[in-house]
């Protein structure tokens, strides 16, 4: 059985391309799935698998406290498997079938106001190395909404600021080309002219920031950092390097942008990704018009603000 977890993982890698992390998180599931088969229904092969075990499992994995989100990958990465096994003729019925993968609530995502971007950029300061190094990362990611692993991944040779883009690979491997704004692009060379010389070592690499050991930055001190400069800004939320990417794509839309342009920075495969960003905005909106229109609160029907005295009508009148 683990035999042909390895084949498939192999298949993933390399006829479709797909991630690392998307190859642990199938592997991962697929062997927890094998243990469980193996200690509580005596099953030694794939082909002796059945359909309610699929269930079964997945019930036991939501007894024991696993996220919605978590049982969704389980469910796909068994439905992916199994048809695949089938379509090589290694099963003769496929048990997952008929699997339904379970929905999960999608919650909206949180973002920085163009303000809160300001004081997170007045809290990176600009005078040391690697002030110029934050700086530059806080103002790359707000511009051009990258990943995290896309931006620790970011090369010199890919960056073209005269013209204003970086070239970045993103989820299983695809290569995009990204806008990088002018604000950006004065941090970014600001940075490489006089901040980044201090940090190059003799390991260093061509990737656009550095550690202070001259070395790649990781995702986890992205995070960290990032973390800590929200606290410095005196944020109430907790700043995270996606945060930066939401608030990308949100500032875009409500600016006028059409999705399927945001889509494309993003590098998202499915525009039904990038929707949620539509989602965000209409929150805006309500928020907006319960402020200001004077039959959306329910302070003008009990006898509040009426009519005459609220904001918008006053604007209007006068």
């Amino acid at each position: 059985m683990n035999e042909s977890i390895d084949q498939f993982i192999l298949h993933l890698a390399t006829e479709r391309g797909l991630s690392d992390n998307y190859q642990l998180s199938t592997r991962s599931s697929l062997e927890l799935f094998a243990q469980w088969a193996a200690e509580n229904k005596g099953v030694s092969a794939w082909s002796e698998v059945e359909p309610g075990h699929i269930g079964e499992f997945l019930g036991w994995r939501k007894r024991g406290g696993a996220a919605a989100a978590t049982i969704k990958l389980h469910a796909v990465a068994l439905r992916i498997f199994f048809r695949h096994l089938l379509q090589r003729r290694q099963l003769s019925k496929d048990p997952a079938e008929f699997l339904g993968v379970p929905k999960i609530e999608r919650f909206l995502p949180e973002v920085l106001s163009a303000p809160e971007v300001e004081r997170l950029l007045d809290a990176a300061g600009g005078r040391t190395p690697l002030e110029l190094r934050d700086r530059a990362i806080v103002e790359l990611l707000y511009a051009s909404g990258l990943r995290v692993s896309e931006l620790c991944g970011a090369r010199l040779e890919n960056l073209d600021l005269e013209n204003g883009f970086v070239r970045v690979t993103g989820k299983g491997n695809k290569q995009r080309l990204v806008p990088v704004g002018a604000r950006a692009r004065e941090a970014v060379d600001h940075y490489l002219r006089t901040g980044r010389p201090e940090l190059v070592g003799k390991k260093s690499g061509g990737e656009i920031f550095l550690s202070v050991r001259g070395r790649r930055l990781t995702n986890q001190r992205i995070w960290q950092l990032l973390s800590a400069l929200g606290r410095r800004a005196g944020l109430e939320k907790s700043v995270h390097p996606h945060m930066l990417r939401h608030s990308f794509a949100t500032h875009l839309l409500e600016g006028g942008a059409d999705l399927r342009v945001i889509q494309e920075m993003l590098g998202h495969a499915d525009i039904s990704t990038t929707q949620i960003y539509t989602h965000v905005d209409s929150r805006q909106l309500h928020k907006a018009h319960r402020r200001f229109h004077p039959r959306a609160r329910t302070e003008a029907v009990t006898g509040g603000t009426s009519p005459e005295e609220h904001p918008c009508n006053r604007a209007n009148s006068e």
